[in-house]
């Protein structure tokens, strides 16, 4: 597995590295800086993206001596983008492999994996569009076998990661992205973490409500009355979206979308 991967970078020269942070890129960041004698790394700092992940980066980058450019991809200043529809990717994703492309003619590489394939993934037709390669999907691995590669290469803390994607799938389909907004997401979410150590937590703003989603068991192991508090601990934060009711749910993938298939 690991030794396919290596095999697939090794015939690219040149690559440029997109790095959101989360496990995926981040690893693939790490083999491609140990196979490619040439390699950029570039990470689009956003509003969309957790200040963690661009530190957990930056700190990555200086640590093993990786070449780091952190740039601003510009989605927030594309309407389309803002407008949130159920293809928002798509713009995303052309915003950043745009971006990156205007800087560079290195080859673009992405960690999207062949779990992704099964999937809702617009931003795979922006990869198409600007000649992105997806070494992870050419050598046939997927998020499990990226997270054993990840521990083979000293990355224990990233592999135990969880699926994370960017704060504006949070949002409702048809709900105008907007920084506020998803900063209020990740502090809530965060919250959550710290307090009850969920294995998954969403924030999601919808139409008429912001509902918390936790995983089944962390769901099914609060009492009424935490229940209450948590609700009430968000509706009292001053930066709640429209003074918006908080409810809750179970986690599902993808359920900001009302048509097109999860993220």
């Amino acid at each position: 597995m690991l030794e396919g991967l290596r095999a697939v970078l090794a015939s690219l020269d040149r690559p440029a590295v997109a790095v959101s942070g989360g496990v995926d890129s981040v690893t693939l960041a790490a083999v491609a800086a140990e196979v490619c004698a040439d390699v950029v790394l570039v990470h689009a700092a956003s509003p969309a993206v957790p200040g963690e992940a661009t530190e957990r980066v930056k700190h990555l980058a200086a640590a093993r001596g990786w070449r780091l450019e952190v740039l601003d991809a510009g989605e927030f200043a594309d309407p389309r983008y803002r407008e949130n529809p159920v293809n928002r990717c798509f713009f995303c994703k052309s915003n950043l492999y745009g971006t990156i492309a205007g800087r560079t003619d290195r080859q673009i590489l992405s960690g999207a994996n062949v779990d992704d394939l099964g999937e809702y993934r617009p931003g795979l037709e922006a990869a198409r569009r600007h000649g992105v390669r997806h070494p992870y999907i050419e050598a046939g691995i997927d998020k499990r076998g990226i997270r054993a590669i990840a521990r083979l290469m000293g990355l224990d803390d990233v592999a135990e990661l969880p699926a994370s994607p960017c704060l504006s799938s949070r949002v409702e389909t048809g709900i105008r992205i907007e920084a506020p907004t998803l900063a209020f997401v990740h502090d809530v979410e965060r919250r959550i973490a710290d307090r009850f150590k969920p294995a998954t937590v969403r924030c999601r703003i919808r139409a008429g409500a912001i509902v918390i989603e936790l995983d089944a068991a962390t769901l099914d192991a609060l009492s009424d009355p935490a229940r209450a508090t948590l609700r009430a601990s968000v509706e009292s934060l001053p930066n709640r979206p429209a003074h918006l009711p908080v409810r809750m749910a179970v986690y599902r993938n993808g359920s900001a979308f009302l048509t097109g298939g999860p993220e």
